[in-house]
């Protein structure tokens, strides 16, 4: 009840609600986007999808972007968030329309990969936005709730986009107009997400100062090293943000080694590689666990942070995961993936909710910005590089027991690492 309280005072208060809308808009476009990728990608029957390929894909999709994070963090740090919000996602309707465009065209692969980083590359400034002006509408008691709520929202609205993308697909034949037609589809919806970004107060988002206002962009861009540099040295001094980022990044890298292991297998080992509608069905199924997964983080969280603390919590998220995950993923089979896809999403949402509230809570108003994008940047960069890894040892069908034992590992020292992190949110030392 108490769960159930709270949530239903957060959707009472009508900024939270607007800004939660803009969310939900937002990434249900991403999960339309995103599945259109993959389909265009990995599961075009007249591509030979390897691991090596799906690491390149990642690569010039996430890394190229993750090196503008530092530009991002300064950049909102100086401008309004409510008019990122408009604005990105506005543009993103845009480009998706020319990427639609030229999957008709059927241009070279970095023609198209370009196109798509233009998209994502915006996404940027989208979640990080997000993420810093969520304490200027709820009060700090609320917080963790509130990142219990949004966050995951919006993960469960991506993965209903994805559910929206599988939709068109039935509906147009296959090929690349039916891929055209579902990047279409998410340009429509970002035109709904910066569009209700207006119902939101020009200021009302912050930051509350803005630093050389009245410096132009190009000055400001040439700034963003010593803004990067502040942006850190206040990190270093945020130990326990700095610490939850660290366990938090250790699980993404896993999260990625197992997204490659996951794609592969539903390419080749589970369905025919000509197949490829039974493929895209079979990740479509995973997605929308993972989802569910998330759901019951966020239920779960408030009550485990309540009771364990944050960095209690994240210790028995990565210790969970290291426990379940040989004897769900080693049989290689579709039925105990599924549940691991279930399992992962709860541990890896229960974490990272935890994770934003130290960094939010720990981290001033002014800096917040470019903390988040430094956060993403990691994100991405262990995500991409787990997928290199990947590449370089997962045969061809997915099925890698020495890939899932170590990656059991990693999980593993990430639970001891935080067996002894001080928990900010009791203000004790946690010895396990």
């Amino acid at each position: 009840m108490g769960v159930v309280g709270d949530l239903r005072v957060l959707l009472r208060l009508p900024d939270f609600r607007r800004l939660l809308v803009v969310r939900l808009l937002s990434q249900l476009s991403d999960g339309v986007f995103q599945v259109a990728l993959a389909a265009y990608v990995v599961f075009s029957p007249e591509k030979q999808t390897s691991a090596a390929a799906i690491a390149s894909a990642m690569a010039v999709l996430l890394l190229p972007y993750s090196l503008l994070g530092p530009f991002t963090g300064v950049l909102l740090d100086r401008w309004r968030r409510r008019q990122v919000l408009l604005y990105c996602n506005l543009l993103r309707a845009v480009l998706s329309c020319g990427t639609a465009g030229l999957i008709l065209l059927r241009v070279p692969d970095w023609l198209f990969y370009l196109s798509a980083l233009s998209v994502t590359a915006i996404n940027r400034f989208v979640l990080a936005g997000l993420s810093a002006a969520l304490p200027r509408v709820v009060d700090d008691e609320r917080l963790v709730m509130a990142n219990a709520l949004s966050p995951t929202a919006g993960t469960l609205a991506a993965a209903a986009g994805g559910g929206v993308a599988f939709v068109v697909h039935l509906a147009v034949p296959s090929g690349a107009g039916a891929d055209a037609a579902t990047v279409l589809a998410g340009a429509l919806l970002y035109l709904g997400a910066g569009l209700s970004a207006l119902a939101l107060g020009r200021d009302q988002l912050g930051p509350d100062s803005r630093p050389g206002d009245a410096v132009r962009l190009r000055e400001a861009v040439v700034t963003t090293a010593q803004g990067l540099r502040s942006g850190l040295l206040h990190l270093r001094e945020r130990p326990a943000a700095r610490q939850a980022m660290a366990a938090m990044t250790a699980m993404r890298f896993c999260f990625g080694a197992l997204t490659v292991t996951l794609l592969m297998l539903c390419r080749y080992a589970w369905a025919d590689s000509s197949d490829s509608g039974h493929g895209l069905a079979l990740l479509g199924l995973a997605v929308a666990l993972s989802a569910a997964g998330f759901f019951v983080a966020a239920v779960v969280t408030p009550w485990a942070v309540g009771r364990l603390g944050t960095a209690g919590w994240i210790t028995w998220c990565s210790a969970g995961s290291a426990l379940l995950l040989p004897p769900l993923a080693l049989p290689f089979r579709v039925a105990p993936m599924m549940l691991a896809s279930v399992v992962l999403g709860v541990t890896t949402q229960g974490a990272k909710i935890a994770t934003d509230t130290v960094v939010q809570t720990h981290v001033d108003d002014g800096y917040r910005g470019r903390v988040f994008s430094l956060y993403d940047v990691f994100f991405n960069v262990a995500f991409v590089g787990a997928a290199a890894a990947t590449a370089l040892v997962l045969p061809s069908d997915g099925r890698s027991s020495g890939l899932v034992l170590t990656l059991a590992v990693f999980y593993a020292a990430t639970a001891v690492a935080m067996v002894r992190v001080r928990d900010v949110s009791r203000g004790t030392q946690r010895a396990g």
